[in-house]
């Protein structure tokens, strides 16, 4: 039949979530699972990106994805942390179960300006999943960029994330990476403090620098901080804000923070432009 003017036309409601299944469940660290998701059709998305996650019966909550945006068909991988009656829903479905997914949403990591510059990732704690697949991205296209770090940090030498894949990718020659716990346990040889302190021992020329930020908001505060400090800019500086989102398309208001909504605006900002607004009170 011809569509005309008068024909009724079906449109896809943003807030109905697509069925997928669980195909893998693997426990991180003692509180936090990443489940790999299975979809009937290719699933695209941007580093930096989340998903609104439904576990059916309970509820949902946003999810950044973890997983390799150059590898659709491994499925949509998430990294959950068991914090609330959702994430403990989510966190512990099993494989063969059924989870609702909706998105990708959201402004992800900008890859692409960082080209022919110096990259500084900082990490702390959870705020390592988000940028995974950004890691990912660009030590596939290694050759575009200039000096790599990647600085991470954790509570414990149990809470670091990825612990496996941080050791092969420290493997590489052309990637710098520090590591350090705020506290230390007798095994522990590496650094103790709190993951600002590894900015300064990091290589990299800061008035050609792309940084990119994503952990606790006072660690974020604190890392542009030692950021700007060493001379890298505010609008070279990217922070992932992770917010109580809960509709995902800007119509609840929950992550409102000024004039800007964290699901649709970011969560990746530019920190020239996040800047002002962390510095009013109660917002």
């Amino acid at each position: 039949m011809a569509l005309t003017a008068e024909t009724p036309r079906i449109v896809a409601d943003p807030m109905v979530p697509r069925v997928g299944r669980i195909r893998k469940r693997v426990r991180e660290l003692s509180d936090v699972w990443t489940l790999t998701v299975e979809m009937d059709e290719p699933f695209a998305f941007a580093p930096g990106q989340f998903n609104m996650l439904t576990a059916f019966g309970v509820g949902e909550a946003a999810i950044s994805i973890s997983g390799d945006p150059a590898r659709p068909g491994e499925g949509l991988i998430h990294t959950i942390r068991d914090v609330g009656p959702v994430s403990h829903a989510l966190s512990h479905l099993e494989p063969g179960d059924y989870i609702g997914v909706r998105g990708p949403y959201g402004a992800g990591w900008p890859v692409e300006v960082a080209e022919h510059c110096d990259v500084v990732i900082l990490a702390g704690g959870l705020g390592l999943a988000p940028l995974r697949p950004l890691i990912y991205e660009v030590l596939s296209g290694r050759k575009k960029y200039g000096k790599v770090a990647l600085l991470f940090g954790a509570r414990t030498p149990t809470d670091l994330l990825f612990r496996p894949e941080l050791e092969q990718w420290r493997r590489r020659l052309d990637v710098d990476i520090h590591v350090t716990v705020d506290t230390s346990t007798e095994d522990w040889y590496g650094n103790v403090g709190v993951v600002t302190t590894l900015v300064p021992r990091a290589a990299f020329d800061p008035q050609h620098t792309i940084a990119y930020v994503c952990g606790p908001e006072i660690m974020m505060r604190f890392g542009a901080a030692a950021l700007r400090d060493k001379g890298v800019p505010d609008e070279a500086m990217y922070l992932s804000m992770e917010r109580n989102m809960k509709c995902g398309i800007g119509l609840c208001g929950h992550c409102q923070i000024g004039t800007v909504f964290v699901c649709r605006d970011g969560p990746v900002f530019r920190n020239d432009k996040l800047r002002p607004l962390m510095s009013v009170k109660e917002l």
